[in-house]
Formats: structure tokens, C-alpha cells, sequence
């Protein structure tokens, strides 16, 4: 027999480093240790043979919360299994939970000694911002709507206060719902915060504590405008996004943008609607701080989110509106966003949301090449008025053309000169008049699945613009659906190299959806006795999607009106097993999502959620009983969590025999 070797209360979790491991609690590391080695509080007996490889990762689906207990309807309620399986037939269960590190509102640590508000809005001049809506109850507004999040090392960071490993999280803050007197409704009225979370990690559980909360200066990029999902680069940085970009032909006279500009610089006309609408992305630094910077040569899109591909060049893009579409640049050089070609799909025949259809087939449309530089210059020059002319009534002109943008049908009429600004400024609007199938319904998250080269794609809505004979349906552009399904999809796109755009030209990218098909749908219903009008054992109106390589697993966050409770599902692209995870606070979206496989031997699931108790036509029959638990749960509804997925095994050891 060979001697049994020993191993340090480190090394001993170590051992295991290839599966992959939601953080445990210390209660359980103690017991595991203690369990192994008889109650030596140093040693513990290792197995003599190599550990069992990782063979699948699975969820158990956890029952949606009922008022039968209608405290668990107004908070986070975990209740899914991880089961992990391996290579020698044994399985290692975890239970999960949920660990926020803060509720927007609180007030956290910022590093230096002193306290900041969580989610608390600053303007310009990193001035906090007053809700001066209730007399005598004046406070700095935050935001009940954290969203994008990465989590990520830095080589060589270093921040006081940190006992085990540094690590970081970039959280951004979407809006906020209401000012304090709950009537002022302040949605795209302030600039969107974006903060750096340095986070202490327990090498020994994997447990993540807040140490430092840093507010990112985006002075330089002009503020941010309703900053939705994120997702982290391959190059580690956090790549953020701007949102249902304000028209540059009216804002001047939006009350929002008005109120936008007032709250950033102090007065209504100071902020141009051609600075949002880009590709932010945030570069964190060693101790915590960060510096960012705005692409202006993704397109003026409604970015969801963005996944950049394996090459570090090809990106893939979400586009979060009426009349969206598929969106992908091609960067110039790997790693770096600065400078590239912007394309957008054309659908072929056949596309369906019947996932035992055969895929539609897409081509691609070059839209421009452009530098951020240039674009820059010309979103500070230009009016919307130099680059087109729009209608909103029938010209009886055959030099303009009809179109659905935004959702809205418009005759438009390009400037002499003017594509290249039209294309990178005026994105929705020029990628209709050139022939692009901008017909979707909220094209929200994209991820990526590397090993199988397919991309996926939320569809929150099936609707409208995406309905034969629908409001802002266009003719012959390839999406024509015979009925909607409101609960929407979740679509997959294979990836290949050796495409051409429509002139011919070829694509520099092994990475191009070249198909569109449905991967899972949701099913409307009539209303249930809850008030659910989507089954709620299906997905609701996808919106957060992330892949994890290792789990092969696809986690969908939903921001459903047709589920009473939103929910956070793990769908096995395998097995095609579907669980539900985790339920989110009645009334709220789950966001947030970022699958990280491993980060210094451990694996975790990021996860916010925003505006719980944002109630809602199908919340009557739960409002009156849910509407006061959430208000003593989440700071009379004006406050959000930030936070992960963690785990208690239901057994003391992961030991193999």
C-alpha cells in the first residue's frame, strides 16, 4: 500500500482545484477538515490516487414561491442543488444561497476610512446628486437598478484592508425608479454610476467580502446614459453599454433628456444626445480605481450587452429595442475596440420560433469602418439635422424611404455624404434604409459557447415588429411570424469563418453567426391563479445570458411582466434539463449575471436583481400581501441587491474513495 500523504486545512480544498466550486461557508470548511482528520486542526489524510475528473454539472429545479409563503415571494428565495459529478460515478451536492453584498442605499466602506452610498448618483463634477422631492427629507439619490456586473483579478493588486485574495467586481447602476416622493418618475434622468467593488476572498472557503466601494469618474466620457448588462472582455476589462439611445432629432425638447443634462451639468441643453448610446469600458487598476473609456465605433445602438469572441476582435452584439437587430463589429486589431467594421444580419427564408425548425440562414450587411476618434468628432460636430431628414408623415416624396426604427414608422432621406456618420451616429435609422431585418422585439443578452462555436441570443419579446401584418412589421425583411409569444426565446447562432458581406467583400472573422434558430421558448397562458400569464415553469421574457464553459450550462435572467416572480434558470445545453435556480423579489428583474468557471480555484455565479415591488397588472392578487414585506425587506422599495450565488454541501467531504 502506498503511505497515505497529508495535506495543510489550504491544500486540502486545493486538492480539488479542477471542480468546479461555488464558495462554501466556513461552518462547512471547518467540518470537512475536521471530518477528514479526525479533529487534528492542521492535517487532514489525502487520497492517494489522483482525484476523479470533472464529468457534468447540474441544477435541481426549485418549486416558484406561492403566498403559501409569501415572505419567500418578497426576497431572493434559493432553494435549487448544484450536483456535481465525476469521473469515478460519486456526485458532491451543494445547497445554495444567496450573499448580497450590499442593498443599494447602504452605506459601505469607500477604503479610505470613510462611508459611501451604494448606488448613489454624482454628476459631472463627482457631486452627489440631491432628491430634493420631499421637504426636509433631502438625500443623495441612488439607484434601486444595479445590472451589468464582472467579476475579475488583477495581477499585482494590491488594496488595504485585504486578508486573502484581491479581487474585483464592476458593478453599474441601470436607474433608478422613483424619487423619494414616489411620483416623479426618474427613469434616463440621471447619469448612471459605475463602481469598482474590492472584494477580500477567503482562499480557503472562496467567501467574498466587500472592503472598498469606488465610484468610476466618467467625466471624461461625458457621463453614462442607463447603463444595462455588462459582460468582462477577454482581455479583463468590464465592457458596459447605453441603452434606448435618446433621438437625436427630439431630445432637445424630451423632458427626460432635459432633465438628463440638468442633473449632469447643471443645465437642460449642456449634454448632446450623440455622446450616448456608445460602448463603454472600464479598465480596473490595481487598488481598486478604475479608468474608462467610450467607443464610439460599436454603433448608436440600444446595447444590451456585448460578447466579445475568442479572436478578441469579433463581438457580438445585443440591441434592446423595437425594430433591433443583429448587430456585430469586427475590431481592427485584437484587444482592442478603437477602430473597426460595423455589420448588420439580413434574416433569410424559414425563420421560426419552433426549436425543432431548421435555422434561417444570415448574411451581412457592411455598414462602415470607422476609427472612435473620427466618430467622436463627428457626434460633437454634426446636428442630427446634417446627417438626414425625417419624417414622421408620409412626404408623398419618392426620395425618401419608409421605415420602422425604434418603433416607429419614418421616411427618411440621407444627407449627400453623410453615410459614415449615419451608420456609426444614426445606426437604427441607416441600417433600416439599407435593407437590414430590423424587426426584432428586444434583442437583449449574448453569450458565447465556445467549444460548440454557437452564440445565443435573448429575445424578450415576440411581438409586433416580429408578426406578419404587426405594428412596425416590415415587409420582406425575413421576420414574419404568423402569432406572437409575448414570453419570448432564447435564440442560437452558429459561428464560422470564410463569410462575405453582401458586396461580395470577405469578413476578417472566424467568429460570424452565419444561422438563427430557437434554442427554448416560453409559453404564454391565460392567467393562473397567482396572476402568472406565462407558465411558470418556462422562461418568461429572457433578458441576462451567461455560458459557463465548464458547467455547460446556460443561465437566463429574466425581466418578465408575464411572471409574477422573475427567476434565474440553468439550462444544460445537453441534457436540455431546465431549472430554476433562484426567485427574485416580486416585482423586481433579475440582472446582473456573470459565470465565472474559476477564478483562484473557485467558481461563481454574480447575480443582482432591480426595482422589486415594481408592481405590475398581473401582481393584484399578490400586491396587498407582498407590497409591505418588500418595502421592510428593501428600503420601502427604493433599494436593490448586489450579490452571488454561494453554497453549503449537504455532506462534510469531497473526498474520493
Amino acid at each position: 500500500m502506498k503511505p497515505v500523504a497529508t495535506l495543510s486545512r489550504r491544500r486540502a480544498l486545493q486538492f480539488f482545484a479542477g471542480v468546479p466550486m461555488l464558495p462554501l461557508s466556513s461552518a462547512f470548511a471547518g467540518s470537512f477538515l475536521l471530518a477528514g482528520c479526525g479533529g487534528d486542526d492542521d492535517e487532514v489524510a489525502a487520497p492517494a490516487a489522483p482525484a476523479a475528473t470533472l464529468s457534468s454539472v447540474s441544477f435541481s429545479s426549485m418549486p416558484a414561491p406561492t403566498l403559501a409563503d409569501a415572505a419567500a415571494m418578497a426576497t431572493t428565495t434559493v432553494g435549487s442543488v448544484m450536483s456535481v459529478s465525476f469521473s469515478d460515478s460519486s456526485k458532491v451536492d451543494f445547497k445554495l444561497a444567496y450573499q448580497p453584498f450590499f442593498v443599494t442605499g447602504d452605506m459601505v466602506s469607500d477604503g479610505n476610512g470613510g462611508k459611501i452610498l451604494a448606488g448613489g448618483y454624482v454628476d459631472i463634477n463627482n457631486q452627489p446628486i440631491i432628491d430634493a422631492t420631499v421637504s426636509g427629507k433631502e438625500r443623495q439619490f441612488f439607484s434601486d437598478a444595479p445590472d451589468g456586473t464582472s467579476l475579475l483579478k488583477i495581477d499585482g493588486a494590491k488594496v488595504a484592508g485585504v486578508k486573502g485574495n484581491t479581487v474585483f467586481a464592476v458593478v453599474q447602476f441601470e436607474y433608478t425608479t422613483w424619487a423619494l416622493d414616489g411620483k416623479s418618475d426618474m427613469y434616463g434622468k440621471l447619469p448612471s454610476p459605475i463602481a469598482v467593488l474590492t472584494l477580500d476572498q477567503d482562499p480557503a472557503t472562496g467567501k467574498l467580502t466587500l472592503v472598498k466601494y469606488h465610484n468610476v469618474d466618467t467625466s471624461s466620457v461625458s457621463g453614462l446614459w442607463i447603463t444595462c448588462g455588462a459582460s468582462l472582455s477577454p482581455w479583463n476589462t468590464h465592457l458596459s453599454s447605453e441603452e434606448y439611445e435618446p433621438n437625436a432629432f427630439t431630445a432637445a425638447g424630451e423632458t427626460q433628456f432635459k432633465a438628463f443634462s440638468k442633473n449632469l451639468y447643471g443645465n437642460e441643453t449642456a449634454a448632446n444626445p450623440y455622446n450616448y448610446g456608445h460602448l463603454p469600458e472600464v479598465t480596473v487598476n490595481a487598488d481598486g480605481t478604475a479608468s474608462i473609456k467610450k467607443h464610439y465605433c460599436l454603433g448608436r445602438i440600444s446595447h444590451e450587452l456585448v460578447q466579445v469572441m475568442p479572436d478578441n476582435r469579433t463581438v457580438f452584439m445585443g440591441d434592446d429595442a423595437t425594430n433591433s437587430g443583429y448587430f456585430v463589429f469586427v475590431a481592427d486589431k485584437e484587444k482592442d475596440l478603437s477602430s473597426g467594421t460595423l455589420y448588420v444580419a439580413k434574416v433569410g427564408s424559414g425563420f421560426s420560433i419552433d426549436p425543432a425548425a431548421a435555422a434561417a440562414p444570415l448574411s451581412w450587411i457592411k455598414l462602415g469602418s470607422a476609427t472612435s476618434s473620427e466618430i467622436k468628432t463627428l457626434a460633437s460636430t454634426l446636428k442630427a439635422t446634417d446627417i438626414m431628414d425625417v419624417k414622421t408623415a408620409d412626404p408623398l416624396d419618392a426620395t425618401y424611404t419608409k421605415v420602422n426604427a425604434n418603433g416607429k414608422t419614418e421616411w427618411i432621406k440621407l444627407k449627400s455624404g453623410m453615410e459614415k456618420a449615419a451608420a456609426f451616429l444614426e445606426t437604427h435609422r441607416y441600417a433600416s434604409l439599407v435593407g437590414a431585418s430590423m424587426g426584432f422585439t428586444k434583442m437583449e443578452g449574448t453569450t458565447v459557447n465556445i467549444k460548440d462555436k454557437v452564440a445565443y441570443s435573448a429575445l424578450q419579446n415576440i411581438q409586433d415588429s416580429m408578426v406578419k401584418g404587426g405594428k412596425y412589421n416590415t415587409v420582406d425583411n425575413g421576420i414574419a411570424l404568423p402569432a406572437a409569444l409575448k414570453a419570448g426565446a432564447v435564440m442560437a447562432l452558429n459561428l464560422k469563418g470564410g463569410q462575405k458581406d453582401t458586396s461580395g467583400t470577405a469578413i476578417n472573422s472566424e467568429w460570424m453567426p452565419v444561422d438563427t434558430k430557437a434554442l427554448i421558448t416560453g409559453e404564454d397562458i391565460t392567467a393562473d391563479a397567482l396572476g402568472n400569464t406565462a407558465n411558470p415553469n418556462k422562461i418568461a421574457n429572457p433578458d441576462n445570458l451567461k455560458f459557463s464553459e465548464k458547467m455547460r450550462t446556460l443561465f437566463i435572467g429574466e425581466d418578465s411582466s408575464q411572471h409574477v416572480n422573475n427567476f434565474l434558470w440553468a439550462y444544460n445545453i445537453d441534457t436540455k434539463a431546465l431549472s430554476r435556480v433562484m426567485s427574485i423579489p416580486a416585482g423586481g428583474e433579475s440582472t446582473g449575471l456573470h459565470a465565472v468557471d474559476e477564478l483562484n480555484g473557485w467558481t461563481y455565479i454574480m447575480s443582482n436583481f432591480q426595482h422589486p415591488g415594481d408592481w405590475g397588472s398581473i401582481h393584484s392578487v399578490v400586491k396587498t400581501t407582498l407590497d409591505p414585506l418588500i418595502k421592510t425587506n428593501y428600503k420601502d422599495k427604493f433599494g436593490a441587491a448586489v450579490g452571488y450565488l454561494t453554497a453549503e454541501p449537504t455532506q462534510t467531504k469531497l473526498k474520493k474513495a
